[in-house]
């Protein structure tokens, strides 16, 4: 059963983005920095919490999840640090996606070699 809450709430958060993109002038960019931000502002009010309790991965691997976890670092760096806390919260809690983003796009450019589009 979570495995299909997983995919239920991961798809619909899947298929608004994809009517954003069909439905909208906006960039999927755009879409991707109003997911981040959606899920900064629903994570900061405490909103996104019960979505990652019912949902699991669907919840937690999209971008929506990502705002959450920056969120949520945040608000744990702000109760043990003071006001420092605004600016490191964030990049502790989610270091470890930036991280596997970085080391596996440079391993995507060392082994398939990308063009210019021209």
């Amino acid at each position: 059963m979570e495995y299909l809450k997983a995919f239920v709430l991961g798809g619909i958060l899947c298929a608004i983005g994809q009517i954003l993109i069909d439905k909208t002038k906006l960039t999927p960019a755009r879409i991707l920095v109003m997911y981040v931000v959606m899920g900064v502002i629903l994570g900061a009010l405490g909103l996104y919490q019960p979505l990652i309790d019912w949902g699991g991965a669907g919840a937690t691997v999209p971008l929506t999840g990502f705002g959450s976890n920056l969120a949520k670092g945040v608000k744990e760096a702000v109760r043990e640090d003071g006001l420092l806390g605004v600016f490191t919260g964030g990049v502790k809690a989610a270091a470890g996606g930036i991280t596997a983003a970085v080391v596996f796009g440079l391993l995507a450019a060392i082994f398939f070699h990308p063009k210019d589009r021209s």
